[in-house]
């Protein structure tokens, strides 16, 4: 909970924290001078970054991540369901077609194209992992949906989806929270190689991936303007399946 909460409370209040009153300063200095981390390749300060750098990547990780299951699983319960098994092959079928696509080529169509909007990463990256997010329900659902409990709700008339979310989805609940917890990792993963490769957010961006681009040639003389929004990237994700492991240990 240490890792996640450290990067997640930059992200939330870094933008509000205090900054650096010194003047401005030449690229690449060392801690020092009114620069308690130093100074980036564009001459920025290094802690005003950390500050306002993570408000970008942690939230568009996060809404890609929502985003992907708020459609994943609607369409993995449907595809489940025993009711409707015609409908299972043409979900799947569909989705697989995504699956042809790897995540960076179409980032790198989407940046030719000129739209390297936060929305539309956000919406990219969601689609991207819905194949995968749809699977992972439909998987975790099947086994709950041929209960002898779903089978007498729907004797008694109960409608689909009140089964399906009312009680599959609550069964199949734990293999879908560990799911997120690493395809966050994942996601962040593909924004942020977005962002470092120059595929998304613009260089001027003070967000920790673009930060880590600007500076990785400098990575020897200012270590700091690399290795501190390196770490704080590793402890947003290690830090989620950690939390949401022992979350789940806990109700196991």
């Amino acid at each position: 909970m240490l890792l996640l909460a450290i990067p997640l409370l930059l992200a939330v209040f870094g933008p509000v924290l205090p900054r650096s009153t010194a003047p401005e300063a030449d690229p690449l200095l060392g801690p020092g001078n009114g620069h308690p981390l130093g100074t980036d390749a564009l001459g920025r300060d290094v802690l005003a970054l950390v500050f306002s750098g993570g408000t970008s990547v942690a939230g568009m990780t996060l809404a890609a991540l929502l985003l992907a299951y708020l459609l994943g699983i609607p369409l993995g319960l449907f595809a489940a369901s025993r009711r409707r098994r015609g409908t299972d092959e043409a979900v799947l079928r569909v989705l697989d077609i995504l699956l042809a696509f790897p995540g960076l080529l179409v980032l790198m169509v989407l940046a030719a194209a000129g739209h390297r909007e936060p929305a539309t990463l956000i919406v990219a990256a969601a689609v991207l992992q819905l194949p995968a997010v749809t699977r992972i329900v439909r998987a975790a659902a099947l086994a709950p949906g041929c209960r002898t409990a779903v089978e007498a709700m729907y004797l008694q008339g109960m409608p689909w989806w009140r089964i399906q979310f009312g009680y599959v989805a609550r069964s199949a609940l734990g293999p879908v929270a560990t799911d997120a917890g690493t395809r966050l990792g994942i996601v962040l993963y593909l924004l942020a190689s977005a962002n470092f490769l120059g595929l998304g957010l613009p260089g001027s961006a003070p967000d920790w991936a673009v930060v880590i681009e600007r500076n990785a040639t400098a990575l020897f003389a200012q270590p700091l303007a690399v290795l501190v929004p390196a770490a704080l990237l590793a402890m947003l994700c290690v830090g989620a399946n950690l939390t949401v492991d022992r979350y789940l240990a806990r109700l196991r």
